[in-house]
């Protein structure tokens, strides 16, 4: 289908000069520099979507009575472009990513943008600043993409937004493990909960986020890197970290990662490795695990190796399990295990055009 929008281009009279630009690329790190432009559209009730524009990187300008800054009527979607050996520059399953965004919106009471207009949103963006995607050859770098949404309505009331904006800003992004897999120990947490039962926790939404902070600072406080949260109610489930999802890998073959419950996000990278388990000689199997399964599954050698995955890392090799009175060992080695390492190769090489992508996962933005 055509996109409904359409974007008109203001370019910058002030891009940082390449020479910058190029010392940005060598380290950029993780969302610490942003690219020249970005781009908005606006939905108003009764004209819908409208005023699509590429224009100069810069602050938006919203009122204090904005619905966003005080009922967080919002979602945002994070994906990457990767640059590869032929110059060109392309994203990963964006239709996963803007199908995700039309269930968040539809959770949030947003209105919904479709999976043209996403997409073209995303490909205006990086046509006129492809020149901030890495090069290929540079390890695992590309260029971070954050299309999100929110109530830019002057109204203080509870009810959904009039007025509501759409931006893409892109930001370079650096190996996330520049020096090797490193495995990250993790801390169950107890006293806090990142979604409920009937909540937003399947929706990619900031709220989830900020739920999670409090735990992550815990997770901290007691010398580890993240926390893993259960189910609000039983406290005896595995859901997922902060920010990513878990699979556990079993001596038999098997694959396992908790089931959708409602209170946790369906991952784009997780629903890829759902679907290649099968070419790697896995089992896929998605189902409740219990806190106990995995501690006493690495006890028993019934677990091999755990790793976390989402868009930042791809996969990243779960270590120690920590707790309040113990601790389960890892299982990770120093890189992770052989079957972690390898679901992570297989990724990035469809991701980087290094293997032939027989899925049709790869779009070409540039």
């Amino acid at each position: 289908m055509t996109p409904e929008l359409t974007f008109t281009t203001t370019r910058t009279d002030i891009s940082v000069p390449a020479g910058e630009r190029e010392q940005i690329l060598a380290n950029p790190g993780f969302g610490a520099y942003f690219t020249d432009h970005m781009v908005t559209a606006t939905w108003t009730k009764g004209q819908g979507w409208h005023g699509g524009e590429v224009r100069p990187f810069g602050p938006l300008q919203i009122s204090p009575a904005a619905a966003v800054l005080h009922y967080a009527q919002e979602v945002f979607e994070g994906m990457k472009a990767y640059r590869h050996a032929d110059g060109s520059v392309w994203t990963f399953r964006p239709d996963r990513n803007a199908a995700r965004m039309a269930r968040s919106c539809e959770r949030l009471a947003l209105p919904v943008l479709s999976e043209e207009d996403f997409v073209a949103g995303i490909r205006a963006l990086v046509e006129i600043d492809q020149s901030w995607v890495p090069a290929y050859g540079t390890g695992e770098t590309s260029l971070y993409l954050r299309p999100f949404m929110f109530a830019s309505e002057a109204f203080l009331g509870v009810r959904p937004a009039n007025e509501v904006t759409f931006s893409v800003i892109a930001s370079p992004a650096g190996s996330y493990f520049p020096g090797g897999l490193k495995p990250i120990t993790l801390w169950i947490s107890q006293d806090y909960a990142r979604a409920g039962s009937g909540g937003t926790g399947a929706a990619k939404c900031g709220g989830n986020y900020a739920s999670s902070l409090a735990g992550q600072l815990e997770g901290i406080a007691q010398g580890c890197d993240q926390a893993v949260f259960l189910d609000s109610s039983t406290q005896t489930y595995i859901e997922e970290l902060g920010g990513m999802n878990l699979f556990f890998v079993t001596k038999d073959g098997r694959l396992r990662t908790p089931a959708l419950t409602g209170s946790i996000l369906e991952g784009v990278t997780r629903d890829s490795i759902l679907e290649i388990a099968p070419d790697l000689g896995l089992k896929p199997e998605e189902s409740r695990i219990g806190i106990d399964e995995w501690k006493d599954g690495v006890a028993s050698g019934e677990i091999t190796e755990v790793f976390a995955c989402g868009t930042a890392a791809v996969i990243t090799p779960v270590g120690e399990l920590r707790w309040d009175g113990g601790s389960a060992p890892s299982t990770a080695g120093a890189e992770g295990g052989e079957i972690t390492r390898t679901i992570r190769q297989a990724l990035l090489d469809i991701q980087y055009g290094v293997a032939e992508d027989t899925r049709g996962w790869m779009t070409r933005l540039a």
